[in-house]
């Protein structure tokens, strides 16, 4: 048996087509404005592939760039000037931001009505109460990358392993109704997920999830991504010891990534549309 490998640039590339129709129909410009501070060369990639991406589907797209050395409050006074601005329909912070930085703070300068990322503490409370608005684009990325395998989620064990509870617990929220178990980084993880039908993982460990610790058939939705000395990215699944055992798998790059970015401008055109 070789698992189904889930095809994120594919699945990504139509949702692109369709925001682009709907957007041509619509005769609307939908704005994105991007915050980005320091120089780590990750986000700086990743604010690059979302630049390229919003071109393509005609969305205007604004870059703020700030040394890591300027003061918390310059960035704040920019997005209250972006939440002012009526061509801006969505605005991101890029995270993780430099240490020195309030992350929380500052993404809850953004106006909640205008945070296609759906980080916003007020966004979050309307996600985990049940009645979400906007929905995180990593979150809603994940959900259609199973549903193109065509599984069913109910009745599904779901290990949601992750580093934090920003992703975790608006996850854990929105498959509810299945048996879940969220798992925050203890070191027994390979032995507690070996009977889950969904892996969901956001560790970045690299190719931590080995064959050993899943059962035949499990999904393996890898958010994890790690750059190698060697220059390779790699996810949190051993991609090559992990595959010939799953029932499908999504590949790093090319699985979630691109879906997140995609689903981000899915989100922008819905605030546009507002």
């Amino acid at each position: 048996m070789s698992a189904q490998i889930i095809d994120g640039k594919n699945l990504a590339a139509e949702i692109r087509g369709e925001i682009k129709e709907e957007i041509a129909e619509l005769g609307i410009t939908p704005g994105l404005a991007v915050i980005l501070v320091g120089a780590d060369p990750a986000s700086h990639l990743y604010v690059g592939l979302k630049e390229k991406a919003a071109a393509e589907v005609g969305i205007t797209f604004e870059k703020f760039l700030f040394f890591a050395t300027e003061p918390e409050e310059k960035i704040i006074g920019k997005i209250r000037e972006l939440n002012s601005r009526p061509d801006i329909h969505g605005i991101i912070v890029q995270l993780p931001l430099p240490q020195s930085y309030d992350e929380n703070k500052i993404v809850a300068a953004i106006d909640p009505k205008k945070d296609a990322d759906g980080f916003h503490p007020e966004n979050i409370a309307k996600l985990l109460a049940g009645a979400p608005e906007i929905i995180p684009p990593v979150i809603s990325g994940i959900l259609k990358l199973i549903g193109s395998t065509g599984t069913k989620l109910k009745n599904k064990k779901i290990s949601i392993l992750a580093n934090s509870e920003i992703l975790a617990k608006p996850l854990e929220k929105i498959l509810s109704g299945n048996d879940i178990q969220t798992i925050i980084t203890p070191e027994t993880i390979t032995t507690e997920i070996s009977d889950a039908d969904i892996v969901i993982t956001a560790l970045g460990r690299p190719k931590f999830i080995t064959a050993e610790a899943i059962k035949p058939g499990t999904i393996l939705i890898d958010v994890g991504t790690t750059r190698l000395e060697d220059g390779a990215t790699v996810g949190d699944v051993d991609f090559d010891s992990a595959a010939p055992k799953a029932g499908a798998i999504t590949p790093v790059p090319g699985g979630v990534g691109p879906m997140t970015v995609a689903e981000l401008l899915q989100n922008v055109l819905n605030l546009a549309k507002k």
